[in-house]
This record gives C-alpha cells, sequence and structure tokens, in this order.
C-alpha cells in the first residue's frame, strides 16, 4: 500500500493459551502452553505471507510473559511496543474441547497483564509508521486498555491508517452482554473492514439469515467498506460495496481443532487489502481471498496452537492445489 516501515500493527491480548494434548498415566487431561492471543496469531500469518508486523500490548513480567515475547519475536513481529507489567501476571486460559467439536474457553484474567495496558504506554510512533491498523474487542473489556485501544484508534485515523476490526467475541470476559454488544457496535463504527463469524453477526444483529445480517452491517455502519464472514464449516462471504461473494470451506478429516482458524482467515483478508488498497477490490480478488483465507484456515486446524504453527504461502497453495473435493 504505502513506503512505511510497517504493513500492519495490532494491538490486544497476549496470552497462553492451555490446550489438551492427550491424557496422563492417571488419566488426567495434558495441557500444552501455547502462545496465543487473536491478534498476534493474524500477525504471524501475516509474517508468513511476507508481511512487517508489529504489535502493542502487555504481559506480565514473569515466565509466561517472557516465553510469549520470545514466541513472538521468533515469527518477526516487531515487540517494541510490548510492555511489561510488574505487578499483574500474564493472562492464561484454558481451551478445553466439547464432544462436538466447539471450545469451551475458561479465562484467568480477573486481573491479567493484557487488561492494563494504559494509554500512555500506547506507542504512538509504530502506529504512524504501519498502513493498517487492527483490533479486536478483548482490548475493550476493562477501563485501562479500553482507553488505550481509544486511543491507538484515534493516532490511527489522523494518521490515515486503514482500520481493520474483529469482535472476537468471549462472553466470560465481558460482565454483560449488552455490554459487549456496545462494545462492538463501537468497533465497528471505527472500522473501514470488519471479519466477523457467523455465531457473532447471529448475536449482533439478531438475526438468523447472515445475508440480511451483512445487510444490517451495510445500513448501520456505512463506514464498512469489506464484510467478511468466516461460517466454520460452511465456508465464507465476503461483501465488498454491491459485490458479494462466497466459497466453500476446504473439509478435511485431518481436522483436530479450530484454534486459530477465524485469526489465519482476517490475516488472509488484510492480507488482500494491504496488496491491493481498500478501494481496489472486486468479485475476483475477493474469490481469491475467500479461497485463499479457507484454505490456510483449513491447514491450521490441523494443528495444535495457532501463533507459532501458522502456513507459509506456498503451503496453502500447494493444498489447495491437491485439495479433492
Amino acid at each position: 500500500m504505502t513506503n512505511k516501515k510497517y504493513d500492519v500493527v495490532a494491538l490486544g491480548e497476549l496470552l497462553i493459551d492451555f490446550t489438551e494434548n492427550g491424557l496422563s498415566e492417571q488419566g488426567n487431561p495434558l495441557l500444552e502452553a501455547n502462545p496465543g492471543g487473536a491478534p498476534c496469531n493474524v500477525l504471524s500469518m501475516l509474517q508468513k505471507l511476507g508481511d512487517k508486523t508489529a504489535f502493542i500490548g502487555k504481559v506480565g513480567n514473569d515466565g509466561f510473559g517472557h516465553l510469549l515475547t520470545k514466541a513472538v519475536q521468533e515469527q518477526g513481529i516487531d515487540t517494541t511496543g510490548l510492555v511489561y507489567d510488574n505487578d499483574v501476571h500474564t493472562t492464561l486460559a484454558l481451551v478445553l474441547k466439547k464432544e462436538n467439536g466447539d471450545r469451551d474457553f475458561a479465562f484467568y484474567r480477573n486481573p491479567g497483564a493484557d487488561m492494563n495496558l494504559k494509554e500512555e504506554e500506547v506507542d504512538e510512533s509504530l502506529i504512524a509508521s504501519s498502513s493498517i491498523f487492527h483490533f479486536g474487542t478483548l482490548s475493550l473489556t476493562d477501563e485501562s486498555v479500553k482507553n488505550a485501544t481509544q486511543k491507538a484508534v484515534k493516532v490511527a485515523k489522523e494518521n490515515g491508517l486503514t482500520i481493520t476490526f474483529d469482535p472476537n467475541l468471549r462472553e466470560p470476559l465481558w460482565r454483560s452482554l449488552e455490554e459487549a454488544h456496545e462494545q462492538v457496535a463501537w468497533g465497528l463504527q471505527q472500522a473501514d473492514v470488519v471479519k466477523i463469524s457467523d455465531n457473532e453477526i447471529t448475536w449482533f444483529t439478531g438475526m438468523d439469515n447472515y445475508d440480511e445480517g451483512i445487510a444490517f452491517l451495510q445500513k448501520e455502519y456505512p463506514n464498512l467498506k469489506l464484510i467478511c464472514l468466516s461460517m466454520g464449516g460452511d465456508g465464507s462471504k465476503a461483501v465488498y460495496r454491491d459485490i458479494h461473494v462466497a466459497y466453500p470451506a476446504f473439509l478435511q478429516e485431518a481436522t483436530i481443532e479450530t484454534t486459530g482458524a477465524g485469526d489465519t482467515f482476517c490475516a488472509c483478508m488484510i492480507h488482500t487489502v494491504l496488496e491491493n488498497g481498500i478501494d481496489h477490490l472486486d468479485e475476483e480478488k475477493l474469490k481469491e481471498m475467500l479461497k485463499f483465507a479457507n484454505a490456510a484456515a483449513s491447514l491450521v486446524t490441523t494443528k495444535k496452537g495457532a501463533l507459532r504453527v501458522m502456513p507459509t504461502k506456498e503451503e496453502v497453495e500447494t493444498f489447495i492445489e491437491n485439495f479433492k473435493r
């Protein structure tokens, strides 16, 4: 898009996802400490696609915080904007799989370091040096980090960045769903691009028909130039102005968990905007975007974790070429 130092800067949560990884000799579930947090998952995939990224956030000055810093740096993500909290520990999440395959999240975040990010800790120069600013709603759940996010969005707008948004609803982290609805609405008002999931659009709009839900978003938030809807096994949709495109999912038996699939999809969407500019998309480009994003997301579901296992562009292209429906 431009010759700025960074392509994408993201602000938000960085945490440890404890995910199931077999059983012990006693039959107890073994939990693996996977680096996680949607914003850095997105940045990790963008790095694999050749983009330059930076992260703004907060972790505890503890073992997990330093583990996360190392993991993020290993992906090539700039951590200049990552700060440490000496009083509050790194946020943790237990990710357990339900019988139907869905995930159940239990967060240790009351408080957690990520929600303690302060306005004055936001590195404005990182944002000004980027083309796209990305954020989600987990940085809107509490006053301190909400103020930091609002400041970052203001700086992004002042510097003419394209703003991308992922509602990423995690019900246990909100005092009420009414508050969550208010903050998602605020995020939608700020964004040029949104990636939203099927359950989120139904919850937010109250509409079971996805096309009607998308039409509602277009009407209520005319600032949204691109709306992408991820629908899990049903594929995805993209709406850009009056162009509607859909693409089926790449379903495969090798899938073991869906953690990070939505973040992978989101990164591919952002990469397409980077490559073409938000004002220069068309039906063919959107179709290619959805095909690539669906395939990349499918590949991630075959691995445990997300941040450290994002596929390369070549791996995704090979997967698409060899995939048989």
